[in-house]
């Protein structure tokens, strides 16, 4: 296991030089619109120039506006002047045994950030044999307080714009040398050159996505166009809690893959795993399932259930588990618990996730149990929190002290 630690300057001098500049690095084609538009950019060019930048940031992966070799000299000195393409700094890294790597990512100042820090948050990416997954984060934090997830133990700073959570995927091609020409990790874990290292995507890192559904809904967009980030929306997966209200726009907005956040099948028991059942209980949540936009045998809802000790995971839990879900087009994927700092609970036992996972899967519905990935580094699902949290108020004084002496 790589030790969690401060990383070697890589970045160039786009990604360095860029204080009060915007970055272009996850911009929307909207957005890259209105920025040329601002910089002078004639009306008649914008599209063709859009198309351009596009294909520099999200096929090549450049990081500096002198790649750009199909844009006259003019506009590349402007852009240079007027923006950046900086990505999330990366603060620091950790290599699990298991090849899942976790990535601190430090996001530039933001305005809705408390007392102006800049925010922190965790990606992580997870190597399979038939795919590479990176979780990514919607949020600075929580609010949902989930009883079982260490995320939830982090208070709330902020939203990620749309920019800041396309921007971890071009980050983790970065670090994993996954665009045209790139060098892979010679940890003989990470995919070999000429197979794309990432090809799916789960928003289930930090935050809740519904409630910041705009910008995950325009991050997709991002990721999935197929002139840039080329990721199928059926490779890219959202997971909620249950924010009702907002399941039929994901589903109509988006046109991704949902996946719902369910660990129990009682209410009383939901209401303290997941404290949002409490204003959106266990039926009307399955009842937005039923409904959801394109939902059918072919994109069906995937519904996580983390295995915890003699909480959750008797014979009568998996029973009922099934009775509640007839009729809606599912997969189960049973989670074994992931245990992080001061956490009260444990995992089931090995032998009673395969009891819990037999009776389902007798039922007709597959029931893969989740090889825990990343646990030795905190990566696993659960663990996730960001380092600003981490560091206690007596760190963040000293740390702002050496910066005044500075």
């Amino acid at each position: 296991m790589a030790p969690l630690g401060p990383l070697p300057s890589q970045a160039s001098p786009a990604q360095s030089a860029g204080e009060g500049r915007p970055t272009l690095v996850g911009l929307t084609r909207g957005g890259l619109k209105d920025h040329l538009a601002a910089i002078g950019v004639p009306e008649r060019e914008l599209r063709m120039r859009v198309g351009q930048l596009w294909h520099w940031l999200y096929s090549r992966g450049i990081t500096s506006f002198d790649e750009m070799t199909n844009v006259g000299k003019a506009l590349r000195a402007r852009l240079t002047e007027t923006s950046t393409l900086a990505r999330p700094e990366v603060v620091a890294e950790q290599v699990s045994r298991d090849g899942t790597r976790k990535w601190v990512l430090r996001m530039p100042a933001h305005p809705g950030d408390r007392g102006a820090r800049p925010a922190q948050i965790e990606c992580v990416y997870i190597p399979e044999s038939d795919r590479g997954t990176l979780c990514v984060s919607s949020q600075v934090g929580c609010t949902l307080t989930c009883s079982f997830c260490h995320t939830g133990t982090q208070r709330l700073v902020r939203n990620l714009d749309a920019a800041e959570i396309a921007a971890q995927l071009v980050v983790a091609r970065d670090r994993l040398g996954d665009w045209p020409g790139g060098t892979r990790p010679t940890d003989g874990l990470t995919p070999a050159e000429g197979e794309r290292a990432v090809t799916n995507i789960v928003f289930m890192g930090m935050g809740e996505p519904l409630y910041n559904l705009d910008n995950v809904v325009d991050a997709v967009d991002v990721m999935s166009d197929n002139e840039g980030l080329t990721l199928s929306r059926r490779r890219i997966t959202v997971s909620s809690s249950g924010v009702v209200p907002e399941l039929p726009a994901l589903g109509e907005r988006a046109g991704a893959m949902l996946a719902i956040s369910l660990h129990a099948v009682r209410d009383d028991l939901r209401n303290e795993l997941v404290p949002l059942n409490k204003r959106y209980p266990i039926e009307a949540l399955l009842d937005a399932c039923r409904a959801y936009p394109g939902l059918s045998n072919a994109r069906r809802i995937t519904f996580e259930y983390v295995m915890l000790k003699g909480v959750n995971d008797s014979d009568a839990d998996a029973r009922e588990l099934v009775r509640l879900l007839k009729g809606i087009p599912a997969k189960i994927n049973l989670i074994p618990f992931n245990p992080w700092p001061g956490t009260r609970y444990e995992c089931s036992d090995w032998d009673r996730i395969e009891r819990f996972s037999d009776i389902v899967f007798r039922a007709g519905y597959a029931s893969p149990v989740r090889t825990p990935r990343g646990r030795d580094i905190l990566a696993a699902c659960g663990q996730l929190k960001s380092e600003t949290e981490r560091l206690s108020a007596r760190a963040r004084l000293m740390a702002e002290a050496a910066q005044v002496a500075e």
